[in-house]
């Protein structure tokens, strides 16, 4: 996962977005090349859409460099911004916000590129009425349960599910996996955990609770060769993934 906040690659902690960790994204990109990434989800989380030209900028640099699968996402509010991320070089698009205030362009994206190319990210935090979902950055709860909110975004037609618990962002502690197993036995497409990874065995964590696939960020930005290493924890645990290279 790379972060990034006004064209600048940032850590996330709880949402929030302070410490910058690259000026560049195309460096990032390359670092992951070189560390056998299996597939980058690149966000942005600009407090307002009026960097959505300069982040059409970026994914077209970064998709130059970038040799796996490119997930993108933040302030797609319009079918044509979103067909345009696709053309600069996304192959996947993140939906978060429109799933709740305009289902009608989830559907057109669906329909256009397919459910296999749309990605509904949801987000929650924990509230006095349990697991809440929570849409514009974290900053606004629905009064749905991540569990509902999954099933519906898969009835819309959502190809996955990036599922991020914005207490468990950034916090080392790992993942939250009890909601994150509810929400993987409630669905039928893939749900990819994200949020609090510090540990290698959070990742496999992940997946014994559910998770078909695992992402991170933070640990990643900090760790030399973080992506090899991690496989290579996983696959000597009996995780099938695909290995590209040595330590």
């Amino acid at each position: 996962m790379i972060i990034l906040r006004d064209g600048q690659v940032v850590q996330s902690v709880q949402f929030k977005h302070t410490n910058v960790i690259h000026y560049d994204a195309v460096h990032a990109i390359e670092t992951f090349n070189r560390w056998s990434v299996d597939e980058i989800v690149f966000l942005n989380v600009s407090r307002t859409p009026d960097g959505q030209q300069q982040f059409l900028d970026i994914v077209e640099q970064v998709s130059e460099h970038c040799f796996v699968p490119l997930a993108a996402g933040g302030w797609i509010t319009n079918e044509d911004y979103g067909a345009q991320l696709v053309a600069r070089g996304a192959d996947k698009l993140v939906v978060n916000s429109a799933i709740k205030r305009q289902p009608e362009l989830v559907k057109q994206l669906i329909t256009r590129f397919g459910s296999q190319c749309v990605v509904a990210s949801i987000d929650y935090k924990s509230t006095d009425q349990g697991e809440q979902v929570v849409i514009d950055r974290g900053s606004e709860p629905i009064g749905m349960h991540p569990v509902t909110w999954a099933q519906y975004a898969e009835q819309l037609g959502c190809g996955e599910i990036f599922l991020n618990s914005v207490d468990h962002d950034g916090n080392r502690k790992g993942y939250n996996l009890q909601e994150l197993n509810n929400v993987a036995n409630a669905v039928s497409i893939p749900v990819i955990a994200f949020g609090g990874v510090f540990r290698w065995q959070h990742l496999l964590d992940g997946i014994v609770h559910g998770a078909d696939a695992v992402a991170a960020a933070n640990i990643f930005h900090y760790t030399e060769h973080a992506t090899k290493r991690a496989k290579r924890y996983l696959a000597d645990r009996g995780i099938p993934v695909r290995q590209e290279g040595t330590l």
